[in-house]
C-alpha cells in the first residue's frame, strides 16, 4: 500500500493536498515550504514541476512557474533538492507537471529518479489514457508510483469510470472546465461531486481548482474526501521573506 493509499485509509475525510511550485518563491524554497506544510497541517504535498507552457494552470501558477524557471529550477535541480527529503518529510508527495518536461528528461529515468527520492505519485494532465495504457503506465507501475487522472464536469460517465479504473491513489475532480485559480459556483460543484459519488468509483476523490479558503475547503469536503489548494497558496507565498511564517498563516486561514 502506497503512502497515498495509507493516508486515505487512515483519514477518510477533510484531506488537504497543497500544491507548491518547486523553486518558488526562491530556488531554495522547495524544502522549506514542504517542511512548513507538514508542520502546519497539510496532509499531502503536490510539487509543481515548472514548465513554460502549463496548459491547465491559470495566471498565478503560470507566473510562479516562470519565476521558478528564472530562479534556475530544472528537474535535475529538483531531484537534487529532494534527495534526502524523506529524512524529514513523511507526507505523501506527488509530482505534477507536463509530458514535454518529463520526455525531455527521459520518461523511465524520471520515474526511477522520482521513486529514488521518495515520490509517491504523479499527475501529468496531458498524458492521454491510451498512451498511459499502451506505453507509459507499465513504466509508472514498474517503479511503484501512483498515477492520478483528472476528470471534469463535462467528462462522460463512461470515461470517468475508465479513468477511475486506470488511476491509483485518488481521482482528481477538476471543479469546472477552466484553469486553476478561477472562481467557481460551489452549488454547481456540489451537484457535480454528488454525481461522481453516486457512481461508486473505486478511488477516493479530491476536488481542485477554485478552492482557496476555509469556506470553499469545508464545502468541497462535504462532497469529497478532501480538496487541493494551489493558486491561493501560491498567492500567499508571493514576495514571502519567511516561508515558514507564510505557510503557517495561510494554513491557519484554511483549516
Amino acid at each position: 500500500m502506497s503512502r497515498i493509499q495509507e493516508l486515505f485509509k487512515r483519514k477518510q475525510n477533510d484531506i488537504l493536498n497543497v500544491y507548491c511550485t518547486a523553486g518558488y518563491p526562491r530556488l531554495d524554497s522547495t524544502l522549506k515550504v514542504m517542511r512548513a506544510l507538514q508542520t502546519h497541517g497539510a496532509d499531502m504535498i503536490e510539487i509543481g514541476m515548472p514548465y513554460s507552457d502549463p496548459l491547465a494552470d491559470g495566471p498565478v501558477i503560470q507566473e510562479s512557474s516562470s519565476q521558478a524557471l528564472q530562479n534556475g529550477m530544472t528537474l535535475r535541480v529538483l531531484f537534487s533538492q529532494l534527495k534526502d527529503c524523506r529524512k524529514t518529510i513523511h507526507l505523501p508527495l506527488i509530482l505534477m507537471g507536463y509530458m514535454n518536461t518529463v520526455l525531455q528528461y527521459g520518461f523511465e529515468k524520471f520515474c526511477a529518479d522520482a521513486k529514488e527520492v521518495g515520490i509517491d505519485g504523479l499527475i501529468l494532465p496531458d498524458l492521454p489514457p491510451y498512451e498511459f495504457e499502451s506505453e507509459y503506465g507499465a513504466i509508472i507501475k514498474k517503479y511503484g508510483l501512483d498515477f492520478i487522472f483528472l476528470v471534469t464536469p463535462e467528462t462522460p460517465e463512461q470515461r470517468i469510470k475508465q479513468l477511475d479504473k486506470l488511476s491509483s491513489g485518488f481521482l482528481y475532480a477538476v471543479s469546472s472546465s477552466s484553469t486553476t485559480g478561477s472562481q467557481k459556483n460551489m452549488n454547481d460543484v456540489a451537484q457535480y461531486l454528488e454525481r461522481l459519488r453516486a457512481m461508486n468509483l473505486s478511488n477516493p476523490i479530491l476536488v481542485g481548482f477554485g478552492i482557496g479558503d476555509r469556506a470553499s475547503f469545508i464545502e468541497a469536503c462535504r462532497h469529497a474526501s478532501g480538496a487541493i489548494i494551489g493558486s491561493a497558496f501560491i498567492k500567499a507565498m508571493k514576495n514571502s521573506e519567511n516561508e515558514e511564517e507564510s505557510v503557517k498563516q495561510f494554513l491557519k486561514s484554511v483549516i
